[in-house]
């Protein structure tokens, strides 16, 4: 961490004779590392032998300081010279960023259990010049001969035909404090404990609405200023004339009482207090049911939530229903973390033998199809590669083709 203090005038100077007071102020310039860290493994690997020299096997991006890094591991090596013996590791620069400055880490980790990893850094070491810079998208740093292959092999860095890298990035952040003359503590904002209390309270209500016998009341405005089906409804051009008794159909009584404590609140009720339940099943349900609600009243916010609790949900006895609604609402990441999950060998026998099986056949006949494709390539090598030419880091450069300078 560096200081540094500015003097803007000193007392008994030319400045300060000619007052009867003088002033200091400081500021502080403060330099440090913002740190995060990756484990990459590597399983199936002698099945990646043969690859081909500069192609390389790549893990997932992660974020770290503001910007997203990735590994790469080339299993042939990364250069068609000396290096093909060895196999090659890098980091790069997998976001747009200009002169990120940085400090790496690349351990590859001893599955012995002796703690003896092989162990490149530039944490807790003085660098003559700095921490490394990367110039923008694509740029690297790493070993073309980060070990010799045939090493490799017989060391207790490969287990059941296994590696494991850990990735350590410190980006380099700078900053300038001065004094803080007064610190206001501001509340987070309760305007939806405020709306929801006036549901609660039910005065000024102004629309009812019949929900399988049971009647709710609300407010006009509210509801058109949440949703825009509500506002074509109670103020479009054919609106609903009665509004002391507006008949809701196909949505149960319990869904339509969540979605109004959702326009109100802005957040999900308690499901167990709801419903009087307290079970996955009982929460997945509700989940499937307001999904359906939230885009038949277009509340785009409540049907992400949804989406995403029941992404965390998935399970064999409920997934061909989330499925099939998946597909009718045009939630594809559901869709997809749902079809990946069917796909599985041990899961797709039990779940074509569920009740929800049989929907997903009679309502979406053409997800079959889908399903069928997605089995395929669960039964295929697992292992995602990128080609020389992708779009990219290969070989030192980056996707403009610009070449970077590496360090070996």
């Amino acid at each position: 961490m560096g200081k540094i203090y500015r003097e803007y005038a000193k007392p008994g100077s030319a400045a300060s004779s000619s007052s009867s007071s003088s002033q200091t102020t400081t500021s502080t310039s403060i330099t440090e590392t913002v740190n995060g860290s990756h484990q990459f493994k590597i399983t199936g690997y002698s099945l990646s032998r043969g690859l081909g020299v500069g192609k390389y096997i790549a893990s997932d991006t992660f974020m770290v300081g503001g910007y997203a890094w990735a590994i790469y591991f080339y299993p042939d090596g990364k250069s068609v010279d000396e290096n093909a013996g060895y196999v090659s590791l890098f980091i790069a620069l997998a976001s747009e960023g200009t002169d990120v400055r940085a400090l790496f880490e690349l351990t590859l980790l001893d599955q012995s259990g002796k703690e003896r990893h092989k162990v490149h850094t530039h944490f807790g070491r003085s660098l003559e010049s700095g921490p490394y810079t990367l110039k923008y998208r694509g740029s690297m740093w790493g070993y073309k001969r980060f070990f010799k292959r045939t090493l490799l092999e017989q060391s207790d860095y490969l287990k059941d035909d296994c590696l494991s890298v850990h990735c350590s990035v410190g980006v380099v952040k700078s900053r300038t404090e001065g004094p803080k003359i007064i610190s206001i503590a501001v509340p987070i904002s309760n305007i939806g404990q405020q709306f929801g209390q006036l549901l609660e309270s039910g005065k000024r209500t102004d629309v009812n609405f019949e929900v399988e016998g049971e009647v709710f009341s609300a407010h006009k405005l509210v509801l058109a200023a949440r949703s825009p089906v509500f506002r074509a409804q109670l103020f479009g051009p054919m609106k609903d004339q009665n509004t002391q008794r507006i008949r809701v159909e196909d949505v149960k009584s319990p869904v339509f009482k969540a979605l109004l404590h959702f326009i109100y609140w802005d957040a999900l009720p308690d499901i167990e207090e709801l419903t009087g339940v307290n079970s996955k099943w009982a929460s997945t349900l509700m989940s499937q049911h307001l999904l359906a609600a939230a885009d038949r009243y277009g509340l785009e916010r409540l049907r992400l939530l949804c989406e995403a609790s029941l992404c965390d949900n998935v399970a064999i006895n409920t997934v061909a229903t989330t499925l099939a609604l998946a597909e009718q609402h045009h939630c594809f990441q559901l869709k997809a973390v749902c079809l990946k999950f069917v796909a599985m060998p041990e899961n797709l026998r039990a779940v074509m033998q569920t009740d929800g099986f049989e929907y997903l056949e009679e309502s979406c006949p053409s997800l079959l199809t889908e399903l069928l494709e997605y089995v395929a390539k669960e039964s295929e090598h697992s292992i995602v590669v990128c080609r020389h030419g992708n779009e990219a880091i290969l070989d030192g450069s980056d996707v403009n083709g610009r070449r970077v300078k590496q360090r070996l």
